[in-house]
C-alpha cells in the first residue's frame, strides 16, 4: 500500500544562505537522533557547474520498543543515503534520500527541492515529498506504515524548525 507525506515552506532568507545552512545542519544538539553525516562522494560537473554530493547519515533507531520485538528491527543505528545536485546558476538544489537499513523490507524515499522564490529573490522555497512502503511484515505492514507516516510528518516539521533556528542564529532576522 504505502503512505506519503508532503511539506512546503518558504524561508525568508536568500537561497545561498539556506543551502549553506542545510548542508551543515547535522549533527546538531537540536536533533539528537542524527549522530553523523559523512560525505562519501562529491564532484562538480565542469560543463554545468552542478555540484553532486552523496552523503550517508547515521541516525539512532527510533522505532518504538514494542515494534523492536521483531528481530529485524533490533538495530542501534539506521543509515540513510542522500544524493544532492546543487545548481548555483539556476539557484536550485535537488535532493533524493532513501533508507539503506531494512531496504529488503521497506522503501523509504524523500525528494526535496530548494529554489529561489519567484515571489521574492531574497526568499527560498522548499518542497518535500516522502513515501514509505513496507512489505514482508504481514499484518504489521499497515501498523509500521502508520508509525512511519507519523514519524515522517513529525520529522519534517522538526527539520523545518531546526533550519529556521539555524538561519536565525547564523543570518539574523529574515528578509521580509
Amino acid at each position: 500500500m504505502g503512505v506519503a507525506v508532503e511539506v512546503q515552506k518558504v524561508y525568508h532568507y536568500p537561497f545561498q544562505q539556506v543551502v549553506a545552512s542545510y548542508l551543515t545542519k547535522y549533527p546538531t544538539p537540536l536533533e539528537t537522533h542524527v549522530t553523523a553525516i559523512k560525505t562519501v562522494e562529491e564532484n562538480t560537473d565542469p560543463a554545468t557547474g552542478i555540484v553532486y554530493r552523496r552523503r550517508i547519515a547515521t541516525c539512532n533507531n527510533v522505532i518504538p520498543s514494542i515494534l523492536r520485538k521483531c528481530s529485524i528491527m533490533k538495530v542501534s543505528n539506521i543509515y540513510l543515503e542522500e544524493e544532492s545536485w546543487l545548481d548555483i546558476k539556476a539557484r536550485v538544489m535537488t535532493l533524493k534520500s532513501r533508507c539503506l537499513t531494512w531496504a529488503q523490507y521497506a522503501s523509504m524515499n524523500e525528494e526535496s527541492v530548494y529554489r529561489e522564490s519567484k515571489e521574492n529573490s531574497n526568499w527560498t522555497e522548499f518542497n518535500q515529498r516522502g513515501s514509505i512502503s513496507i512489505t514482508g511484515a504481514g499484518f504489521l505492514n499497515c501498523v509500521l506504515e502508520t508509525f512511519a507516516q507519523t514519524f515522517l510528518k513529525h520529522g519534517a516539521k522538526k527539520s523545518i524548525s531546526i533550519m529556521e533556528m539555524i538561519l536565525l542564529e547564523r543570518c539574523g532576522c529574515p528578509f521580509s
